[in-house]
């Protein structure tokens, strides 16, 4: 049995690369990041509105203090998930995480305070940060250099799928249970469910990466974990442009899951209609994310990328010059698409430039930048609706996104293998 401080063994006879051959493992765990993403969509809804209607808090910067919790906590999670996933396997940081997750719903359900809520975020950031980031690294490994987009749109897919359907099903729960009995059920369930999945059926994935290094590759390309940190933060100019890009599209979300719901709220929508424009933005996102990233496979990144962020940035000023529950939604739905542009392809760019030996901890490395924007998004988004309105907190961060943007189309050089530079 291996220790947590040495890899386990990878010389295996018999693995093979590619979506098709490893089919099976790959369903499996797309059904296991459902399950993760549902843990999200439960609070996408009611926890703004537990803390406004159930606690009586009026600072929108103290609503929007449970997703700095979770973005913090979540993005240092992204970085241990890389690193020790390379040294004691890629399972037991997945079942780490569905155990960190099993606490949650009690928390919330009985939290005296709204402080204990923000504190018990901190343990869905751990989850999300060891299964999403765990998934997405057993999904690289198992494909391959080849249909490396595909596989991470099907893997983003069915995260935010389940995040649409939980933030849907806990509004309509919430009509007829309490704010805080939804997450109870819908959370309970799915961490069950996670957990007893990757228990049962999950199968390690190291044995890919080192049947990738002996096929491709004839030299080793181990890096100490700074000189990854240094390339994948700024040193690597595609790698820049892709952590600055997750940062601020993680920023925007932030704002939209603390902000929209008090926003709609406050001009008048019923809590049905709140949340269905909760979850038209994580559905569209996701459904649209089944053809973005392969479509990246046969395009390249880069440009898709840029225009996702510019599409992003152009539905969130749009959301504050129109009025109304129709307008609203289309926005909600363009501002989907937009996403469903940028965030697979974002990961399937990570996987192009990084070598299968370093690559866990890159995508650890991007991931801590990516939901660090959670973290950044709610302080900026809760400090200036706080001082200036909702109104202009949604249009700086519509501005921002944009910018970003056009930091992708000018920095950013094609990772595509085959596309070339561009």
């Amino acid at each position: 049995m291996p220790s947590l401080l040495n890899p386990i063994p990878t010389a295996k006879a018999g693995v093979s690369l590619g979506l098709r051959q490893n089919w099976q493992q790959f369903s499996l765990l797309v059904a296991v990041n459902a399950f993760v993403g549902s843990m999200v969509g439960m609070e996408r809804v009611v926890l703004p509105l537990i803390a406004e209607q159930e606690f009586g808090i009026v600072s929108r910067a103290a609503i929007l203090s449970f997703i700095v919790t979770f973005g913090l906590t979540k993005a240092l999670a992204n970085v241990a998930a890389g690193r020790l996933s390379d040294h004691a396997g890629r399972k037991r940081i997945l079942i780490a995480g569905w155990l960190l997750a099993l606490p949650l719903p009690p928390l919330i359900f009985y939290a005296p305070t709204w402080q204990w809520i923000v504190a018990a975020n901190i343990l869905l950031g751990l989850n999300q940060g060891l299964c999403w980031s765990t998934t997405v690294i057993m999904k690289i490994d198992l494909v391959g250099p080849k249909n490396r987009g595909l596989a991470m749109g099907l893997n983003e897919a069915a995260g935010y799928l389940a995040v649409s359907l939980a933030a849907l099903g806990s509004g309509y729960l919430a009509t007829s249970l309490t704010l805080r009995a939804v997450p109870l059920y819908i959370g309970g369930l799915s961490a069950a469910a996670g957990l007893f999945l990757s228990v049962a059926f999950v199968r390690e994935s190291l044995h890919h990466v080192h049947h990738e290094v002996t096929a491709h590759f004839t030299n080793a390309a181990k890096l100490p974990f700074w000189s990854v940190f240094c390339l994948t933060s700024w040193k690597n100019r595609a790698l820049f442009a892709v952590s600055q890009a997750g940062m601020i599209n993680n920023l925007n979300d932030g704002m939209a899951w603390g902000l929209f719901p008090l926003y709609f709220a406050s001009r008048g929508l019923s809590l049905r209609e709140i949340s269905i424009l909760g979850a038209l933005y994580p559905a569209f996102w996701g459904v649209t994310q089944l053809g973005t990233g392969a479509l990246s496979d046969r395009l390249g990144r880069k440009w898709l990328i840029a225009s996702g962020m510019v599409l992003q940035g152009v539905s969130i000023l749009a959301l504050v010059f129109t009025s109304g529950f129709t307008e609203w939604a289309v926005c909600a739905a363009l501002l989907g698409v937009g996403t469903a542009m940028v965030y697979p392809v974002l990961l399937a760019a990570i996987g192009d430039v990084a070598r299968p030996e370093w690559r866990a901890s890159s995508v650890g490395v991007y991931r801590l930048w990516r939901d660090g924007g959670y973290a950044l998004g709610a302080v900026v988004a809760g400090t200036l609706a706080d001082r200036l309105g909702m109104l202009w907190a949604i249009a700086a961060v519509g501005c921002l996104t944009f910018f970003s943007g056009a930091v992708v189309a000018f920095v950013m050089y094609e990772t595509h293998p085959t596309k070339g530079p561009g």
